[in-house]
């Protein structure tokens, strides 16, 4: 009965932590699927886009030009990121995306969000992805693509 009672609120705590990540990234620095469609349509200079989350969800499916780097909320993924961009000027277009869960229990966006920013970059987007890449992206018709 104790182990039941300490499961429970360790899930809750973790639960409330997970909710307060991704929503607490500042609107300023949100995107939403429709803009980056429209920026992706434009012939305009693409975003170096980047995808956080996880690999078989990539290949299952995923924004054309998009990479995968891993999994944010792991630290291999995080030095993956760290390693993809260290090279890059600070103020390159980058958008960054997951898409695996709900916008409120996504536990990689927060993590690649802060560590851009710790790395000083100052143009990076997140795509805001409200329910997963299916619903918000797929479903709307947008490009896929599958695989590496």
């Amino acid at each position: 009965m104790i182990i039941r009672r300490i499961a429970a609120s360790v899930l809750i705590f973790v639960s409330s932590y997970a909710v307060s990540q991704a929503t607490s990234i500042p609107t300023s620095r949100l995107m939403n699927p429709e803009d980056l469609f429209k920026v992706l349509q434009s012939g305009k200079e693409k975003p170096l886009m980047l995808q956080v989350g996880s690999h078989n969800m990539f290949l299952q499916a995923h924004i054309p030009g998009s990479e995968y780097v891993g999994a944010a909320s792991t630290d291999t993924g995080l030095q993956q990121l760290r390693t993809r961009v260290d090279s890059l000027p600070h103020s390159k277009f980058i958008v960054l995306y997951c898409g695996c869960c709900p916008w409120s229990h996504c536990p990689n966006i927060k993590p690649a969000d802060d560590a851009m920013h710790e790395m000083g970059f100052t143009n990076v987007k997140v795509l805001y992805i409200s329910d997963n890449l299916g619903t918000n992206w797929v479903d709307k018709g947008y490009p896929t693509a599958k695989g590496e």
